[in-house]
């Protein structure tokens, strides 16, 4: 690992530390959060793991330029990866039906598998949970087998549903609100990931691990979901 240093603007510096995905990196993406954030005390504004990078912003009344430099290089200079078992390991039940998730026919087909085989392969990982972006609390996750990866829609939907499970090439996540979007969507979840976020409270943070698990649509009425089919939304 060769880590480099970049200017990401007047108050904020990008630490990257691998140039590839893969879920080991993430042992050492937290390890350097946790000692970034033990380095910067209140001068820091922001800190923002993803991939392979940490997004540092600075408090530039406290810090300059130089010394905020200085720090990173001081905090990383003896990195370690931590033990990333400390995440949380969130079990998220999965209505899986054409009807809220149209793409599971065009997704099984390009792996050469059944739908039923597909749902079983979708659920048969432990996804990690690379970044927060994009919507309130959406995680980046991943990542998917390889025989799954499917590329984004070439037209992106105008509304996508709250709750939708979607793949874009070998990452998965969850439509947490309403909202435009690429992927290619399997299913639906009712977990209220919106509402935690809005609390300041993200369900997901760097570092978890997700499951995902089929459920029936029985079980998906019964704990308040939305079986409103997806092109029938207005």
């Amino acid at each position: 690992m060769e880590m480099r240093i970049e200017t990401a603007a007047m108050d904020a510096l990008m630490v990257r530390l691998f140039d590839t995905i893969d879920e080991s990196n993430m042992a050492w993406v937290i390890g350097a959060d946790q000692a970034l954030r033990n380095a910067f005390g209140s001068a820091l504004i922001d800190l923002v793991p993803s991939y392979t990078t940490l997004l540092v912003h600075y408090d530039c009344q406290q810090l300059n330029h130089a010394e905020a430099l200085t720090l990173i290089n001081q905090a990383l200079s003896g990195l370690k990866p931590v033990d990333t078992q400390a995440g949380e390991l969130h079990d998220i039940p999965v209505w899986y039906d054409e009807s809220v998730g149209p793409e599971l026919p065009l997704v099984a087909k390009r792996a050469g598998l059944s739908v039923d085989e597909l749902i079983r392969q979708h659920c048969n990982h432990d996804y990690c949970v690379f970044a927060l972006g994009f919507a309130p609390g959406y995680g980046f996750m991943g990542l998917v087998d390889e025989s799954l990866a499917t590329p984004r829609l070439k037209t992106p939907r105008r509304k996508v549903a709250a709750g939708s499970v979607g793949i874009a090439d070998r990452q998965t996540a969850i439509y947490p609100l309403l909202s435009p979007g690429g992927w290619n969507i399997l299913g639906r979840t009712n977990v209220p990931l919106f509402e935690h976020a809005k609390r300041g409270e993200p369900l997901f943070r760097p570092g978890d691990k997700v499951r995902f698990r089929a459920i029936s649509r029985e079980e998906f009425e019964a704990d308040g979901g939305d079986t409103t089919p997806m092109e029938e939304r207005p």
